[in-house]
């Protein structure tokens, strides 16, 4: 017997939308605000430039984040989160909550 996904569950749907590389991380730090790419490139040095630009592009997708594109020379792109990306943060909250206590319990 094989073992398929459930698409239609909510937990593997919300993982497929969130579960990226720098997913989580991006949204973290978009919460405190609009930010460039380059920003977020000194705030997650170890994503390479394709990969944190491919997570941008998917979150872009899947609605959670706006990019702003300026005609400026050099170009200059912004990216926030939309209102459906703000409403994962009490998620994310709490995620990183646990983490911390994770962290904090000897047995890990």
């Amino acid at each position: 017997m094989k073992n398929e996904i459930n698409i239609n569950c909510p937990v593997v749907n919300a993982v497929n939308v969130i579960g990226g590389k720098y997913k989580i991380i991006i949204l973290y730090h978009l919460s405190e605000g609009t930010l460039r790419f380059n920003e977020l490139q000194k705030r997650i040095p170890y994503a390479t430039p394709k990969m944190l630009t491919q997570q941008l592009r998917e979150l872009e997708r899947d609605k959670l984040i706006s990019r702003t594109v300026y005609p400026v020379v050099p170009p200059k792109t912004e990216y926030a989160l939309t209102d459906y990306g703000k409403s994962i943060m009490p998620v994310l909250e709490a995620l990183c909550d646990w983490g911390k206590t994770y962290l904090e319990t000897p047995e890990c």
